[in-house]
């Protein structure tokens, strides 16, 4: 008989014990989880686009703090980088639902089939939408990035899973009449809430 293979484990880039902004009225822990396709020229998390640059341990070291936050914590958030890149992904969130966390996830919306399977697990979702459709390659640097992202948008909104929709302002990449074309956009998917954020350099400072 062939031995199944290992079950993949979770690439994690980094990891916050504690934070009240990345899920609104919650406490949470947050997980990095390392890689992403695009190459959005604001990014924040740089560090965390390229695959292959975790520890294998990260996880299973993220995963006992957690067993230690039980009962402090509300949830836990896969943020990245793009979580649903990772295929150990469904797996990490089984395994903090066991421990009774809620679970919240943060994606720029890149990998809609592969939210909808995780939806039921899901509690919470922060979307990150770039732009107008028409000025998504400018931001992701990737031809037709804005698909995924409308269709991950439509799933949400056409769903029972509370969601947020958040979006990252800059002058240049994000003028006002994007920013109206996105108001409309998402007033017609009956969107409640959206954040926008204003650009930052890499002393935490607002540009843009």
């Amino acid at each position: 008989m062939t031995p199944s293979a290992p079950a993949p484990t979770l690439e994690v880039g980094g990891f916050e014990p504690f934070s009240t902004s990345d899920w609104p009225g919650q406490l949470v822990a947050v997980v990095f989880v390392q890689g992403c396709p695009w190459r959005c020229s604001y990014c924040h998390n740089p560090g965390l686009q390229p695959r292959g640059g975790a520890h294998a341990g990260d996880w299973a070291a993220a995963l006992d703090l957690l067993r230690r936050r039980v009962g402090l914590l509300d949830g836990v958030v896969f943020s990245g980088g793009e979580p649903l890149l990772d295929p150990a992904l469904p797996q990490a969130i089984d395994a903090v639902r066991a421990l009774g966390f809620q679970v919240g996830l943060h994606t720029a919306g890149i990998y809609p089939q592969r939210l909808a399977a995780l939806l039921p697990r899901l509690d919470w979702v922060g979307l990150d939408l770039k732009s107008a459709p028409e000025g998504y390659e400018a931001v992701t640097g990737v031809a037709r990035s804005e698909r995924p992202a409308l269709q991950t948008l439509a799933l949400l909104a056409s769903g029972s899973v509370p969601f947020e929709v958040r979006s990252t302002g800059d002058d240049e990449l994000l003028p006002a009449p994007a920013l109206q074309q996105m108001a409309a956009l998402l007033v017609r998917q009956g969107v409640h809430r959206w954040v926008l954020q204003r650009r930052r350099d890499a002393q935490g400072h607002a540009v843009g």
